[in-house]
């Protein structure tokens, strides 16, 4: 009964911690609301225009021709919102630069202005019948969905022990949006961007299998599922990529905002600024960024143990000091060490030793929190008192995560490999004594 009650808050906790839409399930019908704001901080926003600029938008198409992936069979549901057109016309108007026209449907508005120019006509009485122009656009705005990439990154875990286990699963796709702003005078592109955004999907699940008597089967099983709207998506890239081709226009000399001069500088550095944010980010998320500087000093401390001529080694405790420094390239590093630890088998043999080293090191993963890291170098070992000092080689594999990019913490094992048998005061066979060693310390960068 414990066994199983356990279980049950082992499956209570994890709904707790996973995801809060479980506790957000849409168990009664809603009423119609008005949509949900997916506009971004429009930088354009800040310095408006003197005046409006009228553009026309005749097709915004989607131009990736895919469909909406399923598990099984076909579906002939497209992937891609098909009011793409739609979306763009509502995100240049909040965009507060520009004044849209129709000319999705112009056939549909001819066609009205007509019937209004025959009825009036009809009952004109022989006078001249009018009306006011149509607005003509100095810039088309054209464009389309170029890509809709389904599962970049997929992955999930679980967990199963006696009958009661969780998971949780995630997809993630990608949209690409292009936009261009075209000259109707000269047919001159006058800036072209693209935005990419990522759209997530994410399930959890938790069941409990399990017989409680010898005839009663119990079975439990919850979870949810949460995708993110691929329209809302759509939306956002296009409102991203509206702001970014008035940004660029404005520094391009394009556009002129209100403000003169000084408007154009801000734009320039808040452009800035973003752009080499978008220059460290590589697919997936990934930051190109050194965030570790040249030079850094560490501390760790931990425990090491002796691989000897005496039975029954014991881990005694340890630390040491370290001086690194990265080369041009940051993936390699070169930094010493020194030490104190003490070695010592069960009733047998104790002491006390400083070591010294000088290593070689490559991070696997320079530019991320987190990376793996292996080291070689040569050292010594010399006793408390730096007597009968001995020569070795040294390996070792460890982590190291940045709690910022100044603090790393790290984790380490180090193989040493003495030139000598005579550590312990004793020398049997014609194998070297060997030092194994593991702990953990923090690196501060400079």
């Amino acid at each position: 009964m414990r066994k199983f009650t356990s279980i049950i808050y082992l499956l209570m906790i994890s709904l707790l911690t996973s995801c809060g839409a479980y506790f957000n399930q849409p168990f009664n019908q809603k009423k119609a609301r008005i949509g949900e704001n997916t506009s971004p901080e429009f930088l354009a926003q800040k310095f408006l225009p003197s005046d409006k600029i009228i553009v026309g938008v005749y097709k915004f198409r989607d131009q990736t021709g895919q469909y909406k992936p399923v598990e099984n069979g076909s579906t002939f549901s497209t992937a891609v919102t098909q009011g793409g057109t739609t979306i763009l016309l509502k995100s240049l108007e909040e965009s507060g630069w520009f004044r849209p026209i129709e000319r999705e449907n112009i056939g549909n508005l001819l066609n009205e202005r007509q019937i209004i120019r025959n009825t009036r006509q009809e009952y004109a009485n022989g006078q001249k019948v009018t009306m006011p122009p149509l607005l003509f656009a100095g810039t088309i705005i054209e464009g389309g969905v170029v890509s809709y990439d389904s599962n970049i990154i997929t992955g999930g875990s679980g967990l199963r022990y006696f009958g009661a286990g969780m998971s949780n699963q995630y997809r993630q796709d990608r949209i690409t949006v292009y936009l261009r702003a075209v000259s109707t005078s000269t047919g001159e592109i006058l800036k072209n961007v693209y935005v990419s955004k990522t759209i997530l999907s994410q399930g959890i699940s938790a069941n409990l299998y399990r017989y409680v008597s010898l005839r009663r089967l119990l079975e439990v099983e919850t979870g949810v599922t949460k995708n993110e709207p691929a329209q809302l998506a759509v939306k956002e890239a296009i409102d991203k990529a509206v702001d970014l081709l008035i940004v660029e226009g404005i520094i391009g000399g394009v556009w002129k905002p209100n403000g003169g001069e000084g408007a154009v500088n801000v734009v320039k550095e808040a452009y800035r600024k973003e752009k080499v944010e978008a220059d460290k980010t590589e697919l997936y998320d990934r930051r190109v960024e050194n965030r570790r500087s040249r030079v850094a000093v560490g501390a760790g401390m931990g425990l090491s143990q002796i691989k000897g001529d005496y039975a029954n080694p014991t881990s005694q405790f340890g630390f040491d000091f370290k001086l690194k420094y990265s080369f041009v390239d940051p993936k390699f590093n070169f930094w010493g060490t020194l030490g104190r630890f003490e070695l010592a088998n069960k009733d047998t043999f104790r002491g006390t030793f400083i070591a010294s080293g000088l290593n070689i090191e490559y991070m696997v993963l320079p530019y991320e929190k987190f990376t793996p890291y292996i080291y070689v170098g040569v050292g010594s070992v010399s006793r408390k008192n730096l007597s009968n000092t001995f020569f070795k080689f040294q390996g070792g594999l460890g982590f190291e995560y940045l709690i910022t990019n100044k603090v790393g913490f790290f984790l380490n094992g180090e193989y040493n490999l003495l030139q000598s048998d005579s550590l312990d005061g004793q020398i049997v066979g014609d194998k070297n004594d060997l030092i194994i060693r593991y702990g953990a310390g923090i690196n501060v960068y400079f």
